[in-house]
């Protein structure tokens, strides 16, 4: 699919001396305009354009940020208070950014999810998984250290409780906890690491980005049916079709967006965080941000010991690992059949884990320890067993009982005779 003859031309003699030297607008003509592509793709699809999007938005807003930021512990959080008052279009810069990372977050569940569902990750699609797998990785990391650098009380208090965690790995866990931290407590040389960092890592994911398009490019789109494209009948040029389907989503993303930029800035926000960071006062609750709850709450429900492994070791073990195993995704789900659309079976599992996950996202914000959240840490043991359940015994296992529906012969079938769901 990705092998298709280019169609450019150059208009001119400079245009054919350039592309000789240099054949950009013909990469691009082949690339992002003829590009052949599925004629099915829904909307679901327009996330992967959106998040291109969302990310040069951030590398954007974060780089005039910069230049007024001070990463200094008695002055980061008046400078942040600074950029909002009197820096021209500082408070709507800070608004754009802080949000940015809320919708960003959001449309890189919604594009997991629906490559879950749809099986974009089965073979030849896996290093592109894999790929997508390390830029959310990356985007945690980011995002915690951006979130660090207001240095309001939760910011110091989630930089503490987080960096913690590496205490617990045996042997490396105190030099990496000291090197991270840069001494024996969250301070100074953490604020300037972390915000060294935070300006840094978006350029990394910017480059995995770009690994991760190219990735695609080879294989090419996998689509909602899950069947490869058969011929030229299967497909139609990304320009106009995809670049007018892409930009209209983009549109209605921008709404909320917007909407959260300019009446609702701070509906997100913790109120802890909007008083300056104090070492002798420990915030009621810490809290992360809404994106990393779910793995917080896996953190925590961990609170027991297992053979020669203590609960706080083992806790880090399932945060990791609930977090690590999505790059084997490829390898656990057995089935032959891509789209979920065509596997009776697997749709409740499927639904029940997002709903599931949604679940770890809400108790991930319960407090916990006092006798009315009892039930707290009980639920959240189910929820880290059906989290778990999903990948290594409903994946591998489930396609040895499932009769999977038919598939359509080609995507041009599906088209004009749609499956039944």
């Amino acid at each position: 699919m990705a092998e298709h003859e280019s169609s450019y031309t150059p208009s001119n003699a400079f245009m054919k001396w350039v592309d000789d030297r240099l054949p950009i607008v013909r990469f691009s003509k082949e690339h992002l305009m003829d590009y052949p592509t599925p004629k099915n793709l829904n909307y679901w699809w327009t996330f992967g354009g959106i998040l291109a999007m969302m990310l040069g938005i951030q590398i954007l807003t974060g780089i005039v940020l910069a230049m007024h930021y001070t990463p200094q512990q008695d002055l980061a959080f008046d400078s942040v208070e600074l950029i909002k008052r009197d820096v021209n279009f500082g408070r709507f810069i800070q608004s754009v950014h802080e949000t940015g990372a809320t919708m960003f977050f959001f449309a890189v569940y919604v594009h997991i999810f629906r490559g879950l569902y749809f099986g974009s990750y089965k073979a030849p699609r896996e290093i592109l998984w894999m790929l997508g797998v390390l830029i959310f990785l990356l985007m945690m990391a980011t995002a915690f250290m951006g979130y660090v650098l207001p240095w309001g009380q939760m910011s110091f208090w989630a930089a503490t409780v987080i960096t913690n965690i590496f205490a617990a790995i045996p042997v490396i866990g105190d030099p990496l906890l000291s090197l991270l931290r840069g001494g024996f407590a969250v301070g100074n040389p953490t604020l300037n690491r972390f915000f060294s960092l935070h300006y840094l890592l978006p350029f990394v994911i910017a480059a995995v980005v770009v690994l991760h398009i190219w990735a695609l490019h080879v294989p090419g789109n996998n689509n909602p049916v899950g069947v490869e494209v058969k011929s030229s009948r299967d497909t139609v040029p990304f320009h106009p079709y995809y670049t007018m389907k892409d930009l209209f989503g983009i549109v209605v993303f921008l709404i909320p967006f917007a909407w959260l930029v300019f009446f609702e800035p701070d509906i997100i926000g913790n109120p802890s965080n909007y008083i300056m960071a104090n070492p002798l006062q420990t915030p009621p609750e810490i809290v992360p941000e809404w994106y990393f709850l779910p793995f917080y709450a896996i953190l925590r429900s961990i609170d027991f010991n297992l053979l020669f492994i203590n609960s706080k070791l083992l806790g880090v073990i399932f945060f990791g690992a609930a977090i690590l195993i999505l790059f084997f995704v490829p390898w656990l789900d057995r089935s032959k059949v891509r789209s979920g659309t065509f596997r009776p079976l697997f749709k409740p599992f499927y639904w029940l884990f997002v709903i599931n996950f949604l679940m770890l996202m809400w108790l991930g914000s319960q407090p916990v320890g006092d006798a009315a959240h009892w039930w707290v840490p009980i639920v959240g043991k189910i929820g880290v067993f059906y989290y778990f359940f999903y990948f290594l015994i409903v994946l591998p296992f489930l396609p040895r009982i499932e009769v999977p529906r038919p598939l359509p012969a080609s995507i041009s079938e599906s088209v004009l005779r749609p499956a039944r769901t």
